[in-house]
């Protein structure tokens, strides 16, 4: 997919939508496999990562929505993913079977290595 279709997919959405679009035009990676799956299965397996995420306090955006719309979406659906310039961010993108439609976009912020410590051998 070119960078400047999903650009086009990801405008007037949402806050997640809005900031994978800006991470995009930011040099982002970006990704759309080939394929597809069943959204309802998607669902079980996101809504598990948000139960995960609120139990370690890991920053998320519009996850509990993106398992609500995989949750109520009928057709399979392609997966999608950018990842951040600096990869403090990972957004998931799921597009309708022939990737005209965005059905939902999640984002997650990536744990970042502590610095090396000077006294670490």
């Amino acid at each position: 997919m070119e960078r400047e279709q999903l650009e086009r997919l990801l405008g007037g959405g949402d806050d997640t939508s809005s900031a994978a679009l800006a991470a995009l035009r930011a040099d982002a990676s970006y990704i759309v496999w080939d394929g597809t799956t069943s959204p309802k299965s998607l669902a079980t397996v996101y809504g598990r990562r948000l139960r995960h995420t609120l139990r370690r306090g890991i920053e998320t955006s519009g996850l509990a929505q993106a398992v609500q719309r995989l949750d109520l979406y009928g057709r399979p659906v392609r997966l999608g993913q950018i990842r951040t310039a600096d990869a403090s961010w990972i957004f998931m993108l799921f597009l309708d079977e022939d990737s005209s439609t965005l059905v939902a976009c999640t984002g997650v912020r990536q744990p970042q290595p502590d610095p090396p410590r000077p006294d670490a051998c």
